[in-house]
């Protein structure tokens, strides 16, 4: 078992000090230039970089700096110009997304260690491949997997891994949302997350609207709180407990750095007290959460991880309102704070709780909250998005076994709305944020161990030599004369170069076995030699000592990924129908089509369908699924019996899997190529093609086909954006009360569902060969005024996606499409075709400029 680095996130000059006070062993943090993740959070300034580093590591601690989004063509030196001030600063590792930010980096200075983020989906062992020609050292798995699947994923990847143990969930695959780019014009894979996830929607079943009473939150995920997944992670061989949390506060990282130090302590030495984490979860809950959950450590559930009644911090569960006074609430705890919703869009006749087997990791409960004065409250209605009230608690009386009368004050809450019935949640505990102050206050002293070694003679220098950090120091005093008493002994000397308050250092041994008895040397000496040592051994350790190449290399990185590159001969773009459905797939055959790409949601209805296509004498090109978890390879094994022409390649670990394995490779959006450099990396995989990333504007598209050779892109130019892609199923949730594909009756193949909106849009969610759900854009976007600007651009590959449109449709929006590409129509006659047939219209999408 492996020492576990706890990992804390630092959002804010108070949270790196909270972080690094509570005891973290390395802290993740961004810089307000851009490029990370957490654009939201206070971060911090590119030229503070030195300064931030040597604050963390005077505490004994690593930093890494988040360099996790996508990078367009045009930043790529001021990306390079933030790598080179984070390896002169001694950052310890960067994080990141996009191939081009690491390839950069391992050019400019390879001792900068590189972690690939969760954003880049590296989600089964074969992804370690291409992780290693990136020259990653560390991976972060996607939230996504259990336990099992890491422990597998550990046991065949040569390269470390990170897993997320606390903190928020995102319902969709990081670095697979699309949603906020597509209906807010601020990606997620960008840093500018909208949290469309946490919005109310409603359910629709086959056409007709499903009341779920306060269950509006669908796509809302409970928190992860993994505490008592920790020995199972540790025995797995799992290198880092990543905390989530960038844009929380001080109280929230100072609890979480402590639970879980707490958790990885007690596994280490077998000790582990399920009562203790339940305490540390409950500390935790209060300065932070939605509600615990286990995420998906424990495997899928689709029961658990949405509640749905709300999207917000609720804190710990109390009870419910049971009388209101004038200035009381009497409260009876009951254990309704997490209701059952499964089957619910199925009403009276819904299926009981499920009874098949539990995983071996035991559910995340915290230590039920018995009410104290201070602590804050808020009244839950069932109706978050509205103005709940609360306040803090002034009084308590305890009525009886789990029965109490909460007193307020003025001001306080307006307990005239307050409804009988109503949930009551602890939301905060202020002694919890005055402990955190006092905490952000302290410096971490003492955090890295010192051994000394000293030897000397009578006539010559005690010589001792310090060794701590990976620095070594050494200091010699004047000559050593003999001593009267008892002289130099080792009590004396851990005494006396052993005090080390106030620095960074603790004595952790002494060898005094050099120096030979009976010596002197007066007191001051040896205090003056411990603080030639200290200074010595700090400047050593604050002194960064890499190779920072001075000149840029962006181009010559560029020119090393396209160098192996052969250029195809020059012929026009071939507009791709990709079709989901059998009457979509026979109506472009019909129509002529010569290739075709087959996304489909059952194994055996896609033998049919290659087979028809097949013999329609078509091309036919399968795409894999989004993801690939560890065990699912087997599903690109199935595709490759199919003896498809070519493979429409959806992550890394189906590029390195497939490559060489026979049918072509076309790498699509999901690999999320934004530039030349990530281009061509991809294509040095062995794909034939790339799709561009749909993040990409017009201008930004544009950029990216002038930086690179001709032939080699694909471009969707007709298509229902792919927004969320989640391993959470809708259906199972709401349709069935099955865990997963083994207890829910595939409730996904008897009907179709969708999500309403606030403003009105219907959103499908289909279901992919491994259950998982892609929700769709309920309008479809349309490039069609860029087509002939990308075939003078020599764009090999024009893609019509097709999710739920009628077959006849389907041939009449794709022939407008390649009639469009050989200029036998205009612009406006495609989307006038294109708009006559979609219930919510057509827009330019995210193919718009944003300025």
């Amino acid at each position: 078992m492996r020492h576990l680095e706890i990992l804390a996130p630092a959002g804010s000059a108070a949270s790196l000090a909270a972080a690094l006070a509570a005891g973290a062993d390395a802290v993740y943090f961004g810089t307000d230039e851009g490029w990370n993740a957490r654009a939201r959070a206070d971060n911090f300034r590119v030229d503070d970089l030195p300064a931030v580093m040597r604050q963390i590591h005077r505490a004994g601690a690593r930093g890494y700096l988040t360099l996790n989004t996508l990078v367009f063509e045009p930043e790529l030196g001021a990306v390079e110009r933030i790598v080179r001030a984070a390896a002169a600063a001694g950052v310890d590792a960067l994080i990141v997304q996009d191939p081009a930010v690491a390839l950069i980096a391992r050019a400019l200075c390879p001792q900068l260690d590189l972690h690939a983020s969760t954003q880049m989906t590296l989600s089964a062992p074969a992804a370690a491949a291409v992780a290693a020609r990136l020259g990653i050292s560390r991976i972060v798995v996607p939230r996504e997997l259990s336990v099992d699947e890491i422990r597998a994923f550990a046991a065949a990847s040569p390269i470390e891994l990170e897993v997320f143990i606390h903190g928020a969930l995102c319902v969709s695959w990081s670095g697979q949302c699309l949603t906020s780019e597509s209906w807010g014009g601020r990606s997620a894979n960008r840093g500018q997350c909208a949290q469309s996830c946490r919005l109310p929607y409603d359910l629709v079943v086959d056409g007709e609207a499903r009341d779920l009473g306060e269950v509006r939150y669908l796509l809302s995920p409970q928190d992860l709180a993994g505490a008592t997944a920790v020995p199972a992670l540790a025995e797995a061989g799992v290198a880092c407990l990543k905390i989530e949390g960038r844009q929380k506060g001080p109280a929230y990282v100072a609890a979480t750095v402590a639970g879980y130090r707490a958790a990885r302590d007690a596994a280490a030495a077998g000790a582990d007290d399920p009562r203790a984490r339940a305490d540390e979860l409950a500390a935790m809950g209060l300065a932070y959460t939605r509600g615990p959950s286990l995420g998906f450590l424990g495997g899928v559930d689709h029961q658990r991880l949405v509640v749905g009644r709300a999207p917000k911090h609720r804190g710990l569960y109390l009870g419910r309102v049971v009388a209101v006074g004038a200035r009381t609430i009497e409260v009876r705890r009951d254990d309704d704070g997490r209701p059952w919703t499964g089957g619910l869009a199925l009403g009276a006749d819904r299926p009981a709780a499920p009874t098949d087997a539990r995983p071996a990791v035991p559910e995340a409960i915290a230590t039920p909250l018995a009410p104290t004065a201070g602590l804050g409250v808020v009244f839950d209605d069932g109706h978050p998005e509205t103005d709940e009230q609360g306040g803090p608690i002034f009084a308590v009386d305890e009525l009886g076994p789990d029965r109490w009368l909460l007193g307020f004050g003025t001001p306080g809450p307006d307990l005239g709305r307050v409804a009988v019935g109503a949930r009551v949640w602890v939301t905060s505990d202020p002694a919890q944020h005055r402990a955190a102050e006092r905490l952000v206050a302290t410096t971490p002293d003492g955090r890295i161990a010192l051994a000394l070694v000293v030897t000397g003679a009578d006539g010559a220098p005690l010589t001792v030599t310090a060794t701590a950090g990976g620095a070594t120091a050494t200091a010699a005093s004047a000559p050593l004369t003999a001593a009267r008493g008892h002289g130099l002994e080792a009590a004396l000397l851990a005494d006396k170069l052993g005090a080390l308050g106030g620095t960074r250092f603790h004595l952790a041994g002494l060898d005094a076995a050099g120096l030979a008895p009976g010596l002197h040397l007066p007191v001051s000496a040896l205090k003056e030699l411990r603080r030639q040592l200290v200074a010595a051994l700090d400047a050593a350790l604050d002194r960064v000592d890499r190779a920072v190449r001075a000149a840029s290399v962006v181009s010559e990185v560029r020119a090393a990924a396209w160098a192996a590159q052969p250029a195809p001969a020059a012929a026009a773009p071939a507009v791709v129908p990709l079709c989901r459905q059998d009457d979509q797939l026979d109506a472009v055959l019909a129509a002529g089509a010569p290739e075709v790409e087959l996304d489909w949601m059952e194994l055996v209805g896609l033998a049919r369908a290659v087979a028809r296509a097949r013999a329609a004498g078509a091309r036919v090109v399968i795409a894999t699924p989004r993801v690939i978890k560890p065990g699912e390879e087997r599903i690109l094994e199935h595709l490759l019996r199919l003896e498809p022409d070519a493979v429409l390649v959806r992550s890394w670990a189906a590029a390195a899997a497939l490559a060489g394995r026979g049918p072509a490779l076309h790498g699509d959006f999901s690999l999320n190529v934004t530039n030349s450099v990530s281009a061509g990396f991809a294509l040095g995989l062995g794909l034939a093609t790339v799709t561009a990333a749909h993040d990409l504007d017009a201008t930004q598209l544009a950029a990216l086909l002038a930086a690179a050779p001709v032939g080699r892109f694909a471009v969707t130019v007709h298509h229902h954006i792919p927004s969320f892609h989640t391993e959470h199923c809708v259906y199972a949730h709401l349709l069935s009360g099955g865990r997963d594909y083994r207890s829910c009756g595939r409730p996904c193949e008897a009907h179709q569902v969708a999500l309403r909106d606030r403003t009105g849009l219907v959103h499908p969610v289909v279901v992919d060969v491994g259950c998982r759900n892609t929700v769709f854009g309920a309008q479809a976007q349309s490039a069609a005024g860029l087509v002939k600007e990308l075939v003078a651009q020599g764009v090999a590959r024009l893609r019509v996606e097709f999710v739920r449109e009628a077959g006849a449709d389907a041939a009449r929006v794709w022939g407008a499409y390649r009639d469009l590409a050989a200029s036998r129509t205009s612009v406006a006659e495609v989307v006038k075709t294109a708009a006559a047939l979609e219930q919510f219209g057509v827009t330019r999408g995210t193919m718009r400029v944003i300025s």
